[in-house]
């Protein structure tokens, strides 16, 4: 399906009947990221699914959006699709979203559940920022080389200093920055929904110690961690994931 929200052509999966279940998905995710979640999901809930803006089929964002800009826009997809209250899952980068959204909005939100949740700043060491000064002082001189030496060198700084994801972000290069660069912590205190939080023990992109962190400083939430499985744990254990989200709804 797809929908014009505020100027934005939106795609989106609107799949099964009952209490509503929104699903965020991770940066550089769409729709489909969560196809096993959705079919087992839509036996008994109604499941949204939106390819959200500059992901999937959904066009980009105006400008630079951050985490609140996403929320925003969640509440506004909420209201075309007829939905006040729902429960969330998020993953990822549709965590970040997920924090937001029930700390600011927590009659928007039923139950939430945060998978490798995004939101929590990483722990840094020097080599980190000496990494991070080289390849500002690099880009800011190769953006005064002439057009084609200038794109050439800046393709191979990416390259050599960028994340895949970064490499990969394109026209989402600011928002990308924007958002990881987003501290959500203050957050957490605020989130009066009942929170599962769902890590996989190998993920490298958002340590467990993360969700730690969430768990202590979130109200009401509890931690499941998944031995041998990394940052998509949702789709490395599958079936325990889907048995507890469902047990975690029921209440």
């Amino acid at each position: 399906m797809q929908v014009d929200l505020g100027g934005l052509r939106i795609s989106y999966e609107d799949r099964g009947e009952g209490f509503p279940v929104l699903l965020l998905h991770g940066w550089g995710g769409r729709a489909e990221s969560f196809r096993p979640v959705t079919d087992r999901l839509a036996q008994g809930y109604r499941v949204l699914v939106p390819d959200l803006p500059g992901f999937g089929e959904s066009a980009p964002p105006p400008s630079t959006w951050g985490v609140g800009d996403y929320a925003k826009f969640v509440l506004e997809f909420m209201k075309h699709v007829g939905i006040s209250r729902a429960h969330v899952i998020g993953h990822s980068f549709g965590g970040r979203i997920g924090i937001v959204l029930a700390a600011t909005h927590p009659d928007r939100v039923a139950r939430m559940v945060l998978v490798d949740a995004a939101g929590i700043r990483p722990r840094r060491s020097w080599k980190y920022y000496i990494r991070v000064y080289t390849f500002k002082t690099l880009r800011a001189l190769y953006q005064r080389l002439p057009g084609k030496d200038r794109d050439k060198r800046l393709a191979q700084l990416y390259a050599r200093f960028g994340s895949k994801d970064y490499r990969e972000a394109g026209p989402m290069r600011a928002v990308m920055v924007r958002v990881i660069n987003e501290d959500l912590r203050s957050f957490l205190p605020r989130i009066r929904a009942s929170t599962l939080l769902i890590w996989g023990e190998e993920d490298r992109d958002t340590p467990v110690w993360m969700g730690k962190v969430m768990e202590k400083e979130i109200p009401d939430a509890g931690l499941v961690v998944f031995p041998g499985a990394g940052h998509f744990s949702y789709l490395d254990r599958f079936a325990d994931f889907s048995v507890i989200v469902e047990r975690f709804f029921k209440g």
